[in-house]
């Protein structure tokens, strides 16, 4: 695992932007992030992370493959959508199958992006309410599980003032004891 803070740099997003300070798991975990490397199974399979999120509640999930070729005229847009800085009402959990990205997250506390890499084999848990993002790296291709609490839902919650006050934001910053 690998995490920095972004570097705010203009430039193609799906470059590292490494400013050059590393993030530790402490900082991630401060902020509810959390993050483990759990191999794939020789036969594909991997019922460890499923069980991992049923901890969790997570009870159904699905497989999503982001690339040109799987999007079609969605690409763009989709691509888009995952970029703009937002939140959902629910934990984000995934885990990579194929390919890699970048998932930014907002470090409240410094009000700083921290770029994480995931790859194959990486698990993470973002908690409801945190600001966030993905982008793809330059690879193009990401192939990741999705779980879910309950049925598939992908609902983005952009940035901004009417967001700021969600009450999943406000029950978000109360339990990382945010005054």
């Amino acid at each position: 695992m690998r995490a920095f803070y972004y570097d705010n740099l203009p430039g193609d997003p799906r470059l590292p932007h490494d400013s050059g300070k590393p993030v530790e798991d402490s900082v991630l975990e401060s902020i509810g992030v959390f993050l483990w490397n759990v191999p794939i199974h020789a036969d594909g399979t991997y019922p460890d992370v499923l069980a991992r999120a049923a901890e969790r509640g997570s009870n159904n999930h699905d497989v999503v493959t982001v690339t040109k070729e799987s999007l079609g005229d969605q690409y763009d847009g989709m691509l888009k959508s995952f970029y703009d800085e937002h939140l959902h009402e629910h934990e984000e959990v995934r885990y990579i199958l194929e390919g890699s990205g970048w998932f930014d997250v907002r470090d409240h506390a410094t009000d700083s992006l921290v770029r994480i890499q995931l790859v194959v084999g990486d698990f993470m848990v973002a908690p409801a309410g945190i600001y966030h993002r993905f982008i793809l790296d330059e690879n193009n291709m990401i192939k990741a599980v999705r779980m879910f609490n309950d049925d598939p839902k992908w609902t983005p919650h952009v940035r901004g003032e009417s967001t700021d006050v969600n009450p999943y934001r406000l029950e978000y910053l109360n339990s990382i004891t945010v005054n």
